[in-house]
């Protein structure tokens, strides 16, 4: 059985702490309470992620996707996370940022349904895209990949998502970045790179697409 909210907040607030991050309030604490014990019932039965033990799940895809959520830039409005699988790091985004508005793009048909669910569950505003992310026609002022399949390929293709003068923030590691960075060529100038918490080689990378020259 697993934990109540308040407690899996009590937990999630100490591994914050632990990691040089300020805590939740009760509200937000409550809501990652009730993502984990969804994603847990959900994991049981569908294959959502490897990290199937509630210690890991708290400690490396809430804190990380929690301090991805805090270190993204102002002013941004429309966010796509491409390839969300069980919803890292765009739940916790739309959690911790409700003034963005979150697409939670995912093609496998299990985890696009557990994304509604948790919508519904969590009450937050943000939408699920229950196909590739290569279909959206529409671009946003942030796109965020986290430990998808080819990657290469999908930062190609995420960075077509993102508009002129809008951020591609990828968690990825130190040793992958400079491939990474190939692969979007010249259009993205790379201002940050972050460690994420709670990892020795884990970071978290934005690019900047620069505006179209004429």
């Amino acid at each position: 059985m697993s934990e109540s909210p308040e407690t899996v907040g009590l937990r999630l607030n100490a591994l914050l702490s632990e990691a040089g991050l300020n805590g939740l309030d009760s509200a937000l604490a409550h809501g990652f309470g009730e993502y984990l014990s969804l994603l847990l019932r959900w994991n049981a039965r569908v294959n959502l992620t490897a990290v199937r033990d509630e210690d890991g799940i708290l400690s490396r895809h809430f804190v990380e996707s929690i301090a991805c959520a805090r270190a993204l830039p102002a002013r941004i409005a429309t966010l796509l996370d491409f390839g969300s699988g069980a919803g890292f790091p765009g739940i916790p985004i739309a959690l911790c940022r409700p003034e963005i508005a979150v697409t939670l793009a995912e093609s496998q048909g299990k985890k696009a349904a557990f994304l509604q669910e948790a919508v519904r569950v969590l009450g937050i505003s943000a939408k699920v895209h229950a196909q590739r992310a290569e279909f959206l026609t529409a671009e946003f002022d942030c796109v965020t990949l986290r430990a998808v399949d080819r990657m290469e390929l999908a930062v190609q293709a995420a960075s077509r998502l993102v508009r002129p003068g809008g951020w591609l923030a990828l968690m990825t590691t130190g040793s992958e970045l400079e491939e990474i960075k190939q692969c979007v060529g010249a259009e993205f100038c790379w201002t940050s790179v972050l460690p994420l918490p709670r990892s020795a080689d884990r970071i978290l990378a934005f690019g900047l697409r620069l505006p179209a020259t004429v």
